[in-house]
């Protein structure tokens, strides 16, 4: 098993596409973007203004990328970046809905594959949407990293490092002791 961080995994991939390898980019795309998706949905962006923000990120990072002189900066640089973009497209369309912010369940595309969801998935996610914002920024974040890097996470949700493992177990604590008293819920 790996000791990397996301943002060690980040920059060895982004120094590796600035030295000429460009699948690199391919490798960055895969460890950042979930990180990337939280921050656009974080802002209240809608589906399709959160992935144009972050494909508007990806395309400058493609156009600038060469002027981030420290690989590690580049989480810090397109988390930014994303946030910038997805206010200016906020700004631009004038408009978004509070049930656009509280969508917090991965987009699905396929209006079948929305169907199929199971009563499992459904239960669970009606009990992550009740949980306080702050929980559910944290859990959509920590649950697309396979090791979380605490500084990445720090600067995407605005909050101290060494909050982020206490507030985690607490958020896990408020969703277990939810769906422990949800009767449809199996263990």
């Amino acid at each position: 098993m790996s000791t990397q961080t996301l943002g060690d995994r980040a920059a060895e991939a982004f120094r590796g596409y600035l030295d000429g390898d460009r699948s690199r980019l391919g490798d960055l795309v895969e460890i950042l973007t979930p990180l990337l998706w939280h921050t656009a949905r974080s802002q209240h962006a809608p589906t399709p203004l959160a992935e144009e923000a972050i494909q508007t990120a990806w395309l400058r990072l493609v156009e600038g990328g060469d002027r981030i002189h420290e690989p590690r900066a580049v989480v810090s640089w397109l988390v930014v970046t994303v946030k910038r973009e997805t206010w200016r497209l906020l700004r631009q369309s004038g408009r978004f809905t509070d049930s656009d912010a509280m969508d917090v369940r991965p987009a699905v595309d396929d209006p079948e594959a929305e169907a199929i969801l199971s009563d499992r998935q459904r239960r669970l996610w009606r009990h992550i949407r009740a949980l306080p914002e702050r929980c559910q920024a944290l859990l959509r974040v920590i649950a697309f990293a396979s090791q979380p890097d605490y500084a990445a996470i720090a600067t995407a949700l605005g909050m101290p490092i060494g909050s982020i493992g206490p507030t985690r177990g607490r958020c896990l604590t408020k969703l277990r002791t939810a769906l422990a008293g949800d009767p449809g819920w199996e263990t």
